[in-house]
């Protein structure tokens, strides 16, 4: 039988992770647990352009509620999974980890994927450099958080590896910007809400849109849909902007980065 390319194998294994997200997803809802994709999953998950938003990604993250830890952990031991329990310990019971013996053949490896399965679970709060509280929020899409927080979840980085360019990119290239948060509309008063409450999240969101509009001409993306990217990056940083803030903010504002802003997030092995 002949040997499919790399790339093949890249996009077999892909496609084969996001199927094992989905199910993973319908195991907990089948049992009235709340589980929602996060991270870059999330964004291929919502995007159109495939030629363009396709990457590699090794690993599930996802969202619970802390409510549901112990049968959180109770569905990953069904579906094979062990429990990495320093990662409940180290975070006092904010997030799970679980991992299994890779399942994926050597497609998988050669793929450029983990040697094992691992998924990581924030349980209510998305929990990086800064803190989003999605628990009143998981019911909103199906299969992802909403992309409204998918898109927060990556500006609210002070640091954007290549990887989250592009899934920014990928998100304001395919989805629309609105008002609300309907399944797969970006709702942009949400964001500058949220800016208006935390100096910090303002900063390093309004910092990263000032970055990836320098950044965009890099990207293989006809005149038209950059020109589109590049007024909705402007449409969000005027949105956030222009949100009232609080007196607590501008005196925060006041210290700007003099004091940290935000949390250190170490790197895995």
């Amino acid at each position: 039988m002949e040997t499919p390319a790399p790339t093949e194998l890249v996009l077999a294994t892909r496609e084969e992770l996001i199927a094992e997200a989905k199910s993973v997803i319908d195991a907990a809802r089948s049992r009235g647990i709340t589980l929602r994709l996060v991270g870059g999953l999330a964004v291929r998950f919502h995007c159109k352009s495939l030629d363009f938003c396709e990457r590699n990604h090794s690993d599930i993250d996802v969202v619970g509620h802390r409510r549901d830890a112990n049968r959180i952990a109770s569905l990953f031991a069904l579906l094979g999974f062990a429990e990495n329990i320093h990662v409940r310990m180290a975070t006092d019971g904010r997030q799970l980890q679980f991992t299994r013996e890779c399942r994926h053949g050597d497609g998988w490896a050669r793929g450029g994927q983990r040697q094992d399965d691992h998924v990581d679970v924030f349980l209510d709060t998305f929990k990086m450099e800064h803190a989003l509280d999605l628990a009143d929020r998981l019911g909103l899409d199906d299969y992802t958080i909403t992309v409204s927080d998918v898109l927060l979840t990556k500006l609210q980085m002070p640091s954007l590896e290549e990887k989250d360019v592009r899934d920014v990119f990928t998100l304001l290239h395919d989805l629309e910007l609105g008002t609300v948060d309907n399944p797969g509309t970006i709702d942009v008063p949400y964001i500058a809400r949220l800016g208006a409450r935390d100096w910090g999240l303002f900063h390093d969101v309004k910092s990263n849109l000032a970055l990836l509009r320098r950044r965009l001409d890099a990207f293989a993306l006809e005149p038209a849909a950059s020109d589109r990217v590049r007024a909705k990056l402007s449409r969000l940083e005027e949105a956030i902007e222009a949100e009232p803030k609080s007196r607590a903010w501008r005196l925060r504002a006041k210290i700007g980065t003099r004091w940290r802003w935000h949390d250190t997030v170490e790197e895995e092995d």
